[in-house]
């Protein structure tokens, strides 16, 4: 039936998640979910949230969550922008504030959803290669440009850049959109939300998904400057004026609230990527320097295809790229320790 495709349909090469499967039994270390779940609290107010209420609409702004949001980190609620989930929030934002006649700069190894919101949305890009140690190499930005987008930490390599490197690139193109993604920054990277207030060209985007453990409830936001959030509320209004629903709101809000168990979780996640780091290197592999909730790996003498397939003989699931330059290494999520130990045993048993 795809004669009745528009051309642009022809064109596209959609995004592919990672597996979920229905697979009984299975360690599921492919998708970076938080392994411990989701707090209770949040948990309790969605429960809440399930009464008469939800046949009305959900509020359109989001003002609460933008409110708790906004006073964490001394912004007004109105430069705070949320959304259904960062990629519905980083959608919005390569429409809204990406597209110009020069091109749009990211790395060669990063969110493989940038290039396709690019070819969705008409965008020129280019990719910037990382160096030969999967790090970005700021001076390589240097050039003429319509926008810039890094994650921070990067994906899926897990690396991240300090902050005063952030803001020396952010100052280098003050005329230029520059779009720090950091849906894994919680895990050990340096936030840029600091330099926005001295910054109008810096956009931040974060999500409730890994360090809080609500991806299944779909909640990302924005933060920057009134002009950059009033553009992405304007392309937001003109596609759907109610992404978040009211069990989607009322999570959020007390998951946000809910430092101790986020702290709290979010240090286990840490100390069993340590812990999960030195025990790979000692099974022969390479194992970047990761401050994210999972590790990118690469067996110096196995491919990565052939160990991603016998672990999902085994019943453990981890990512594996096709993609130029990483084609031999595993992207591993930080599960528990349990989980962490059931991958190493396999590990042990193919590689000995």
């Amino acid at each position: 039936m795809s004669r009745f495709w528009s051309p642009l349909v022809h064109s596209l090469t959609p995004y592919v998640a990672g597996e979920q499967s229905a697979m009984s039994g299975l360690v599921k270390l492919n998708t970076n979910e938080n392994p411990y779940g989701t707090s209770p609290r949040a948990l309790a107010a969605i429960s809440e949230a399930v009464n008469d209420t939800l046949r009305l609409y959900p509020d359109p702004t989001a003002r609460r969550l933008r409110e708790v949001i906004a006073a964490r980190y001394g912004l007004d609620s109105d430069e705070v922008f949320v959304g259904n989930g960062s990629d519905e929030v980083l959608a919005h934002t390569f429409h809204a504030l990406l597209n110009h006649e020069e091109p749009l700069l990211f790395p060669d190894i990063t969110y493989s959803f940038y290039p396709t919101y690019c070819r969705l949305y008409g965008i020129n890009f280019r990719r910037i290669p990382l160096d030969e140690n999967m790090q970005v190499r700021f001076d390589d930005y240097r050039q003429p440009c319509g926008a810039i987008i890094l994650a921070n930490p990067n994906a899926p390599t897990g690396i991240a850049r300090p902050l005063s490197e952030i803001e020396t690139l952010i100052r280098q193109h003050p005329d230029q959109v520059v779009v720090i993604d950091e849906a894994y920054v919680d895990f050990g990277g340096e936030s840029a939300i600091p330099l926005i207030k001295e910054h109008p060209n810096l956009l931040v985007v974060q999500t409730f998904s890994k360090s809080r453990g609500l991806a299944g409830l779909r909640v990302g936001f924005a933060l920057g400057q009134r002009p950059l959030i009033e553009g992405l509320e304007r392309v937001k209004d003109s596609f759907n004026s109610y992404p978040l629903d009211r069990l989607a709101l009322a999570g959020a809000i007390a998951s946000w609230e809910d430092e101790d168990w986020f702290q709290q979780h979010r240090d286990l996640i840490v100390a069993s990527r340590e812990r999960l780091t030195v025990a790979l290197r000692t099974l022969g592999f390479d194992v970047l320097q990761s401050s994210a909730n999972f590790l990118f790996a690469r067996h110096r003498e196995r491919s990565g295809a052939d160990l991603a397939a016998e672990l999902r003989d085994k019943a453990i699931l981890v990512r594996h790229f096709l993609t130029e330059r990483i084609e031999n290494h595993l992207r591993i999520s930080i599960g528990t320790d349990a989980e962490c130990d059931k991958l190493l045993a396999a590990f042990k048993q193919m590689l000995t």
